[in-house]
């Protein structure tokens, strides 16, 4: 016998209701990351347009990081954590399997009420955790999903490493994604294409032999420009797929805040697209580096704190990465 099941009302808007973030305090030049690879501090900032990044100290940790910068953004929406029905934090340095980060958070937080998982997309994590918020308050599954991007990738940073070592950086960005009358987050693209997951991946796997040996980890590793080459051949459709999916074209851009990669990349993507003049474009990562799945909540809130960007202004939201993957939607700013 076939029975009926009662679905969830009728889908609504969603969109970002606060942001908040967590910077270490430790500031990083070009000249320290020199001294540990050989390169020039000048080459370094004309390859990745990096000038400084953040490290975390010894008492910054993961989940304090997180934390920190969910409070931010719970503050700023006026939301308290008992009314958090999820928590969702993209990252690929909690180094434990499980429990997931998301859950240690959400018990910081004195979130009891909500359910908690990590999501795993590398630097597109963000857009990936992002999308899943939407839905979960669209089809009324929550009212309030905390979304959180957090990474320590000088964990997973072989500090000699001269592809790698100048690039990455720590820091955390959080979000509130909230019921609405009119839809603040439109729908995502994403696609992973694992033929190229060479490309950028860790050097060896997580196992008990390894963890048992003191000072051996999985490290990071990139070839740079097989990730140039795949990052401004994709991301220029997907970008358009992303805005015309939303039902908008380019000039209806206000803000472009791409994952922060490499500046170049960045560059590139804005002579292609063609954006308005006044399309304000997040370059974050002169001076923060790249956080991976932090870095596009990073940048949003750079955007917003300087006045670059406004309120209700119209982004364009693109997160790339290992796989390789990418993922991306259009929203309205908090």
């Amino acid at each position: 016998m076939t029975s009926a099941i009662r679905t969830l009302d009728e889908p609504r808007g969603s969109r970002i209701l606060a942001v908040g973030t967590y910077r270490p305090e430790r500031v990083v030049g070009n000249e320290h990351i020199a001294a540990g690879t050989g390169l020039d501090p000048e080459w370094i900032a004309s390859r990745s347009g990096i000038r400084t990044r953040r490290y975390a100290g010894p008492d910054e940790s993961l989940p304090v990081m997180a934390t920190a910068a969910a409070q931010k953004a719970l503050a700023e929406a006026g939301i308290d954590a008992s009314q958090i029905g999820c928590v969702v934090v993209a990252t690929i340095t909690h180094l434990e399997q499980m429990p997931a980060l998301a859950v240690e958070v959400a018990h910081r937080l004195g979130a009891r009420a909500a359910t908690a998982f990590d999501v795993s997309a590398a630097c597109a994590g963000f857009c990936h955790a992002l999308a899943l918020a939407s839905d979960m308050v669209r089809l009324g599954q929550t009212d309030y999903t905390l979304v959180i991007g957090a990474e320590r990738m000088t964990d997973i940073l072989d500090h000699s490493d001269r592809d790698t070592a100048f690039l990455f950086a720590d820091g955390a960005g959080a979000v509130v994604v909230g019921p609405s009358e009119q839809p603040g987050i439109g729908p995502v693209v994403w696609r992973a294409d694992g033929s190229r997951n060479s490309a950028l991946k860790m050097s060896r796997g997580w196992t008990p032999k390894l963890l048992d040996e003191p000072g051996v980890w999985p490290a990071i590793t990139m070839s740079g420009w097989k990730v140039y080459r795949w990052a401004t051949g994709e991301l220029v459709p997907a970008a358009r797929e992303i805005v015309s999916r939303a039902g908008l074209e380019l000039g209806d851009v206000d803000a472009f805040i791409p994952h922060q990669a490499n500046l170049l990349i960045t560059e590139h993507l804005v002579s292609e697209l063609g954006f308005r003049e006044d399309t304000a474009v997040a370059r974050d990562i002169i001076a923060n580096g790249n956080t991976s799945a932090a870095s596009i909540p990073l940048a949003m809130e750079q955007l917003l704190s300087t006045g670059q960007a406004g309120s209700g202004d119209t982004a364009l939201l693109l997160g790339f990465g290992a796989g390789l993957v990418f993922a991306g939607q259009v929203v309205h700013l908090p």
